[in-house]
Formats: structure tokens, sequence, C-alpha cells
């Protein structure tokens, strides 16, 4: 009896095992570019992360700049898919700066590790490939905060403490800053926290005077009279 062989496998099936690898291979990456840093991160750390050769790497991904791409380009564009829905909205600037930071901070809960990595320990400057590769993404997505602040102040709904772009890279940095510290599993819920940076961007930290309260003034000083008076 002629020995059994196993059909090649069909053309379908080696497209979904090869996503299914390269999803593993992101995984991982993901994973040691947290755990480890970009920087300290080799292809062969990832490599025996997933299981395979180096040379097996190569077949998805050419270098570790790929792979960072991988990561972020998807959480950049809907970062910024997101907010070109919050300024074609129509809302108040007030509901629209409140969606806008809730966009922003909802990428953490969601995708923690890979906004972590997008945002933490100067990649974009360091990286030139990836640098390049994410400046139009980024730039569309400041110039869109800066346009959201100046329509607030141009019809009365924000102060105006300074130029709009300052304004908004002055939240963006705060929103930013969850890259060093957020922690899913320690820290308060997303939803807490938007509620503290819109409270904290609209209202500040300064306690308000009730409508009615009596200012308080200083007392006149005492006249200094002489001696001989």
């Amino acid at each position: 009896m002629p020995p059994t062989t196993r059909p090649a496998p069909s053309a379908p099936a080696k497209s979904r095992k090869s996503a299914q690898r390269r999803e593993a291979i992101l995984a991982c990456a993901v994973d040691l570019f947290d755990r480890k840093g970009y920087v300290n991160t080799s292809l062969d750390d990832v490599a025996q992360a997933v299981g395979i050769k180096r040379e097996a790497l190569y077949y998805y991904f050419r270098s570790r700049s790929e792979i960072l791409l991988a990561i972020i380009e998807p959480q950049a564009a809907d970062l910024v898919g997101g907010l070109r829905e919050v300024l074609a909205s129509g809302a108040p600037p007030t509901e629209q700066l409140r969606a806008a930071i809730r966009n922003h901070l909802k990428r953490f809960d969601r995708h923690c590790l890979e906004m972590t990595i997008s945002l933490r320990d100067g990649i974009m400057g360091s990286n030139p490939e990836v640098g390049a590769a994410m400046q139009r993404t980024w730039k569309e997505y400041e110039q869109m905060w800066t346009e959201l602040i100046r329509r607030g102040q141009a019809d009365g709904s924000f102060t105006k403490p300074g130029d709009p772009k300052m304004v908004a890279f002055a939240i963006l940095g705060m929103c930013n800053w969850l890259s060093r510290w957020y922690s899913p599993r320690k820290s308060s819920t997303i939803d807490e926290l938007i509620d503290i940076y819109y409270s904290m961007v609209t209202e500040g930290l300064l306690p308000r005077a009730a409508p009615d309260a009596p200012v308080k003034t200083r007392p006149a000083p005492r006249k200094r009279t002489s001696r001989a008076e």
C-alpha cells in the first residue's frame, strides 16, 4: 500500500497561519518593549520569545523599526480618526474638549501597553525611521487639537491664557504623561481620570469664590504719628 501524503495546506490556511505568527511576534514585542524598553530589546530577544529563529523573523519584519511601527501605527490612526469625528460632531467646544480628552485617554484603557510604548522614552526622536513615518500623523493630531482650542477661544467658550497651540500642547502633555505612571491594575479608572483632567482644564485648581461672597480687602495702613503729636 503506497504511503499516504498529507495534502499541501491551502492558500487561505497559509495566510491564516502567517497572520497568527505575525500577531504572535507583535504580542511578544509589545511585552518586551514594555518591560525592557525598545532600545534594550534586540531582534534575537523577540525571536526567542516567539520560539523561532531570527532568520524566520525577517520573513515578517525586516527590522525593529518595522515591528515598532506595526505596533504604534494602528493606535495613532485610531487616535486621529477619533478626534476627527469629535471635531466634525458640531457639539459645543466644551463638549468637544471632554470628548477629545476621552478619545485620548481611552486608548490607555484598551491598548495600554501599545500607547505606553508609543509615547514613552522619546522613541520618536531617537528613531529617525519611526519618527519620519509618524510625523505626518502626529502633526495632523496636534493641528486638530489646536483648532479645537482656537474655536473655543473664538466663541468665548474658553478663556485665552495663551496661544491655542500652546494650550493644546499643555493638555496633550498632561494626557501623554500617563505613559509614565498609569497601570490598569493599580491606578484610578480611565473614566475617573477623564473627569479629573477635564475638571482641571476647565476649572483649574484654585477654589472659586461664591458669587455673593464679600470681597476681602486689606485694612488701610495706620498712619504713623510722631511722638510730639
